[in-house]
C-alpha cells in the first residue's frame, strides 16, 4: 500500500493543472529541481522532451518527460498519457522555450496494457511527427535484447527532468543527477516492495526525482542507453530511493508498437 501511494503521488504531480495557465518561471535562471541535482549544460541529454500534457477545453497543461528513441517515438510513462492531447517540446535546456513542438493527439498515445491494473508497468509511448536530429535533438538507445535479464545493480546512471518548485511554479532549466542503480531487495527496505519490473536508485546525499519528473529517462553514463522510466518517489522526495519502470521488461512491447528495438 505505501508504495501504490507514492506511485499516485508522482502519478499526481504529473497531471496537475493549473486552471488558467500553465506557471513558468519568469526568470531563466537554473533552479534545484531534481532534488539535489545540478544544472545540464547545454546539450547533455539531447534525447530529453518537455512535455506539457492537455486537456480539451483547459487552458492548463500537466508537466512530464519524456525521451526520443527514434525520429517518430518518444518513450515516457503510461500515467502520463491520460489527457487528450501533448505538446512534445524538444531541443534545449529550456523545456517549454527549445527549438520546436510538435503537438500530438491522444489517438497516438499508447500506454502499457498491464497498466494501471499491475505494478512495474508504468510506461508508455507517444508517436510523433518525423524529427530529424542534429547536436540538441537525437535518440537515446535502449538496451539490446540480449541485455534483457540484466538487471543493472550497482551501475551508474544519470537522470535529468523539470519538476514543480516549492512555490508552485515549473522550472525552465534542465536538472540532472547521478545516481547508483540499487537491487530491488534494498529497494524494498524502504517501500516494503517493488515489482520485478521496477528498478530504483540509492539516495546519495539527498538526490532524488519528485513531482514533475515523470517519464523521464534513467541513462547509463557507460555506453549510454536508457535503462528506466522515472515513475515514484518518497512522499517528501527526501526520504527514499527514485523508483522506474525497468525498460529492459518492456522491450518486447515496444518493438511491437514502435518496431524501435535492439540486437
Amino acid at each position: 500500500m505505501k508504495l501504490f501511494l507514492l506511485i499516485l503521488f508522482l502519478a499526481a504531480a504529473c497531471a496537475h493543472r493549473n486552471r488558467n495557465r500553465t506557471r513558468i518561471p519568469k526568470d531563466d535562471d537554473p533552479k534545484d529541481i531534481i532534488v539535489n541535482g545540478y544544472a545540464a549544460y547545454e546539450g547533455k541529454a539531447p534525447y530529453i522532451v518537455g512535455l506539457l500534457l492537455r486537456t480539451d477545453g483547459s487552458n492548463g497543461a500537466a508537466v512530464g518527460g519524456g525521451s526520443i528513441i527514434a525520429n517518430t517515438w518518444v518513450l515516457t510513462a503510461a500515467h502520463c498519457l491520460t489527457t487528450d492531447s501533448v505538446d512534445i517540446n524538444y531541443g534545449s535546456n529550456r523545456a517549454w522555450d527549445g527549438q520546436f513542438k510538435h503537438n500530438v493527439r491522444k489517438e497516438n498515445f499508447f500506454r502499457h496494457p498491464g497498466y494501471p491494473n499491475t505494478a512495474g508497468h508504468d510506461i508508455g509511448l507517444i508517436r510523433t511527427p518525423y524529427v530529424s536530429f542534429n547536436n540538441l535533438v537525437n535518440k537515446v538507445a535502449l538496451p539490446k535484447f540480449s541485455q534483457q535479464s540484466q538487471r543493472f545493480e550497482n551501475w551508474w546512471c544519470v537522470a535529468c527532468g523539470w519538476g514543480g518548485m516549492a512555490d508552485g511554479n515549473l522550472a525552465k532549466w534542465l536538472q540532472c543527477m547521478d545516481v547508483q542503480v540499487i537491487s530491488n531487495d534494498e529497494c524494498a527496505r524502504s517501500y516494503g516492495s517493488v515489482a520485478s519490473t521496477d528498478m530504483c536508485t540509492r539516495q546519495t546525499d539527498g538526490k532524488s526525482v519528485c513531482g514533475g519528473d515523470s517519464g523521464g529517462p534513467l541513462v547509463t553514463h557507460d555506453n549510454p542507453m536508457q535503462v528506466g522510466v522515472i515513475t515514484f518517489a518518497s512522499v517528501t522526495c527526501k526520504s527514499g530511493p527514485s523508483g522506474y519502470t525497468r525498460v529492459t521488461d518492456h522491450l518486447d512491447w515496444i518493438r511491437e508498437k514502435s518496431g524501435v528495438a535492439y540486437y
